[in-house]
Order: C-alpha cells, then sequence, then structure tokens
C-alpha cells in the first residue's frame, strides 16, 4: 500500500465535537510512525440498556485516540469486532482473512483505542473496494451473501443486486464499536475517513468510487416466547419499531439511495430471550445495509457530524 498519510493542524488538544479537527503525531520517525488524533469523550459504565436506555449516573472521563492500523496489533481486535457486527451470520464468513484485508490496509480507516497504540480496539472504521478484491474468498462471500439478503428487502432488491454485479468499483464499509461507546468518537472516525480516501485517489490508489455500501446491524424488541401474556405479545406485534445499535444510522440512511434491514439466516428463535436485558420485551438483531451514491457520501458524514452534536 501507498505512504502513510497524516493532516497537519493548527493546533493540539481536544477535538471538539461540531469541529473534528485531527491532531497528527509522529511516535518516531520510522515508517511505522502512527497517525494519532486526540478526542476527549465521556463515556458511562456501565453500558446503556439497548432496549431501556437506563444506566447509572456515574461517569467516567476516558481519553480516546485513533490511530492506523498495525497488522503486528489489530488483527484479533478489529475480528472480535466484525464478529460482533455480522451477529449470528459471521459463521459463513472467513473472519480471519477478512481482519487481515482491513489491517494491511493501513492509510484508509481508523482504530479507536484507549490509552495507547499497543491496546485492542475500541472502535473500527474502513471501506473495501469491493471489485478490486472480488476474487479474494471474504469479499466473494461478501458480494454473494449481501446480494442474496437484499433481494428478501423490496426496499434493497431493485438496487443493490444490480450495482454489485455492474463491476462498478463500490466501497464497502464496514463499522463496529463496544456498545457503551460514546458517540463523539464517531464524526472524527468518518471524517479522517473522507479525508483519507481523497488523499488515496489523489495518489492514483483504487478508492474513487460509484457507491458505499454501509454494513450495519439494528434490532427490533419482540414478545419473549417465555412470557405468553397476551398483552405482551399484542405490544410486540403493534410495536415493531425499529432500533439502532448505530444511532448515526438513522441519521445517514436519509443519504442514501437504497436502505433496509435483512434477516440473519442463522439466527435461532430462542435469541430474543437470549438478549432480554432483563427487560419485559425481547431484542431480535436483524442486519442493515445502506446504498450511498459517492457524490451523496461526503454530506452523509457531514449530517453524522451535526446530528451527534445535537443529540449530546
Amino acid at each position: 500500500m501507498g505512504k502513510k498519510r497524516s493532516r497537519e493542524t493548527d493546533g493540539q488538544g481536544d477535538v471538539a465535537m461540531g469541529d473534528p479537527a485531527v491532531d497528527t503525531r509522529d511516535d518516531d520517525s520510522s515508517d511505522d510512525e502512527v497517525r494519532r488524533k486526540n478526542m476527549k469523550a465521556k463515556s458511562a459504565y456501565p453500558p446503556a440498556d439497548p432496549v431501556s436506555g437506563a444506566q447509572d449516573m456515574d461517569i467516567v472521563n476516558v481519553d480516546f485516540e485513533l490511530f492506523n492500523y498495525d497488522p503486528q496489533i489489530d488483527f484479533h481486535g478489529v475480528k472480535t469486532l466484525l464478529r460482533q457486527l455480522f451477529d449470528a451470520d459471521a459463521q459463513l464468513f472467513d473472519l480471519s482473512e477478512l481482519s487481515d484485508l482491513i489491517v494491511e490496509q493501513n492509510t484508509i480507516g481508523s482504530t479507536c483505542k484507549v490509552d495507547d497504540k499497543a491496546n485492542d480496539a475500541y472502535a473500527f472504521l474502513t471501506v473495501l473496494n469491493m471489485q478490486e478484491h472480488r476474487a479474494k474468498q471474504p469479499i466473494a462471500q461478501l458480494i454473494e451473501y449481501l446480494t442474496n439478503r437484499a433481494k428478501t428487502n423490496p426496499s434493497l432488491v431493485g438496487a443493490v443486486p444490480e450495482v454489485l454485479a455492474s463491476g462498478k468499483h463500490v466501497g464497502l464499509v464496514l463499522a463496529e464499536r463496544l456498545l457503551n461507546m460514546p458517540a463523539e468518537v464517531i464524526p472524527p472516525m468518518w471524517s479522517c475517513l473522507i479525508d483519507e480516501i481523497e488523499a488515496a485517489v489523489e495518489d492514483k490508489e483504487p478508492y474513487e468510487f460509484s457507491h458505499y455500501l454501509v454494513v450495519s446491524r439494528a434490532y427490533r424488541e419482540v414478545a419473549s416466547t417465555l412470557d405468553q401474556s397476551e398483552r405482551r405479545q399484542k405490544k410486540a406485534r403493534d410495536e415493531p419499531e425499529l432500533q439502532y445499535f448505530h444511532p448515526e444510522d438513522e441519521e445517514m440512511r436519509k443519504h442514501a439511495a437504497a436502505s433496509g434491514t435483512y434477516e440473519f439466516t442463522k439466527e435461532g428463535e430462542s435469541v430474543a430471550d437470549s438478549k432480554r436485558a432483563f427487560q419485559e420485551m425481547g431484542i431480535k438483531p436483524c442486519g442493515f445495509m445502506m446504498l450511498i451514491e459517492a457524490d451523496k457520501f461526503q454530506g452523509a458524514v457531514q449530517a453524522i457530524a451535526e446530528y451527534v452534536g445535537t443529540a449530546t
């Protein structure tokens, strides 16, 4: 891959939510120099419940930093987050080879960590050229899987399979984080991705896309099969509102040419019970994807920054 990229800023210190600036510091002068972007955000512990949103009020201040991928450090952390992203269907993919693809592409995307580069990632974001890597097993698996899953949703079937079969350069966007990560870390990660893609295109690298396909997760509340209360069963039928594991997805989908959910193929009937989190209702996860035209992508990223800034 090409040379390490960095961006200069006028000042150093914390990144404001409205202005996700980048602080570039070199740990040494070798080719392994680290691009670090300082952020300060509040992370709540224990994490908020995914259904009720309730949490204890104890707050600790945590400094998060963004790093380039390091194949010697980030393989296992990225693989763990990929397993979380693909949920019940993670077993369908060669996650080891997919993780290798991500961490070896170390000038595109970021990991988010606490304290030190050597720690596991709390979050990651990247984009892979599906056309460029389509002969590689994990991308071939994902193309087939996403095509088939898109065919199960009328909102996706008219767009996603056609684009994936067109031979166009489509950017597969993969992002995941621990459930209790603060939203403040998200806009800087996406803004850096935009910068890195622009720099890669200037260097004639294969990151000039026609579309971006963002793969994510969502869930709906469902009645537990262990609780046969007619009232709760009726509530689940009447109020199947879609909820987002990544709240920014709700804003990003407004910029998508097509977006929608799909059922995981390997999920058992008892999954909602195992994810009740001691609430009356269980949660049923599902896959979620958004197809965004390239000229709308930067606007979608800007909308995320504005949305997070308003919501926090």
